[in-house]
């Protein structure tokens, strides 16, 4: 009789992909928490053997498994440079649930974690937070100075092309983007129907489900994953702005919902610019969220779209593929080593000499504001005052 290990039998991280690794080591240097801890169990190799581990029999779900494994960001960076091909992602994607399912949490990490979920993903209980956040606060602080006039502005469900209709695509609005960004989400829209196309915004889903996925609790990702294939049943293409959701969309492996899912930069680097392009004078340092750069592997598009913007000069930070900290909520859980990954991302970006920071996540934005005094866009933002002959 075999004794099982520590994972149980749903979807436990799968050994055909463990043996993938060869332990080469390309994966260190770009490996956020390893750059933190230095430590060998907090790199990706190093939490693949611990996954192989929790394959042999009479293995459990140890204290020091736990650590490591929650002391990865999820960033993906990885994935990119593995020579072998090694998929990082589905590993961790895997392995969390087993985490959440099977280690009981201290109860303040209980209490923070209950907190992050019954907020975030609810619009409506995240705006009733906003005037506190429009508050004065000293840096650093990871709560963005949001606006009261767009907290409460909602976007209209069908916004007509501008000229000759190219199409019809819906525009996911996310649950932390809607709120506290609603500018992204309204220059989204503009830029779209500038194209040609007619946009639908339906109001629910409220959440597509990415910062539970991210974080291995399961049951509430998958049932707002359900609720977002509804919504969306009808449409051929399902527009994203925020890096997260667009990955957390399309890993969901879900039959008519990811292959619909296109992130906005990614959508129209692939159809032909109708609308004029203004000049916007701006030295703009380009910040690769890891979600775009790394899970979706978006890196040429957003640089393509920024580059056409007349008078708009694209800069290249060090070490772009490092993350900048924010990674869903390891921000708010892990903030030590992600205050020490935003300033080192904020020493990179100052150095390239930029007036502005264009970065495609609001989880990157709120993260990179709290270190450096920079305004930072959504591309797409950028996009959209170079169109209408503005400036931000």
């Amino acid at each position: 009789m075999t004794v099982p290990g520590a994972w149980d039998e749903v979807r436990p991280p799968e050994l055909d992909v463990i043996h993938d690794c060869v332990h080469c080591g390309f994966c260190l240097p770009t490996c956020p928490s390893y750059a933190v801890f230095e430590e060998e169990m907090d790199s990706p190799r190093g939490r693949i053997v611990l996954m192989r581990v929790g394959h042999e029999p009479g293995e459990r779900i140890s204290e020091p498994m736990t650590l490591h494994l929650d002391r990865c960001l999820g960033c993906m960076a990885c994935v990119t440079a593995c020579p072998s091909g090694v998929r990082y992602d589905r590993l961790i994607e895997r392995a969390r649930p087993q985490i959440e399912r099977h280690v009981k949490r201290g109860w303040r990490e209980r209490a923070l974690r209950a907190a992050i979920f019954s907020v975030f993903p609810h619009p409506g209980r995240l705006r009733a937070l906003v005037p506190f956040m429009a508050l004065p606060v000293p840096k650093p602080k990871l709560a963005p100075r949001a606006r009261l006039r767009d907290a409460v502005t909602r976007l209209p469900e069908v916004t007509p092309a501008v000229g000759a209709k190219r199409g019809t695509v819906a525009f996911l609005q996310g649950c932390v983007q809607r709120v506290l960004f609603h500018e992204v989400n309204a220059a989204t829209v503009r830029v779209l129907a500038a194209e040609g196309f007619e946009v639908h915004a339906p109001r629910r889903p409220r959440c597509c489900g990415a910062l539970q996925f991210h974080a291995g609790i399961e049951e509430p990702a998958q049932e707002l994953a359900d609720e977002t294939a509804s919504a969306f049943a009808g449409y051929e293409v399902v527009i994203t702005n925020a890096a997260g959701c667009g990955s957390a969309l399309k890993d969901y492996g879900r039959p008519g919902l990811s292959e619909k899912v296109r992130d906005v930069l990614e959508f129209l680097a692939s159809v032909e610019p109708r609308a004029e392009r203004h000049p916007l004078t701006m030295r703009v340092a380009y910040h690769d969220a890891c979600h775009l750069a790394h899970a979706q592997g978006i890196r040429a598009e957003p640089r393509e779209l920024l580059r056409a913007i007349p008078g708009l000069e694209l800069l290249e930070p060090r070490e772009w593929e490092l993350c900048c900290g924010s990674a869903g909520i390891y921000n708010l859980t892990k903030p030590g080593p992600a205050a020490e990954l935003g300033r080192r991302k904020a020493e990179n970006l100052e150095a390239t000499g930029a007036e502005a920071i264009a970065a495609a996540n609001p989880g990157c934005a709120i993260q990179i504001a709290a270190y450096l005094d920079r305004p930072i866009y959504h591309p797409i933002t950028l996009l959209d005052h170079s169109i209408r002959g503005t400036r931000p």
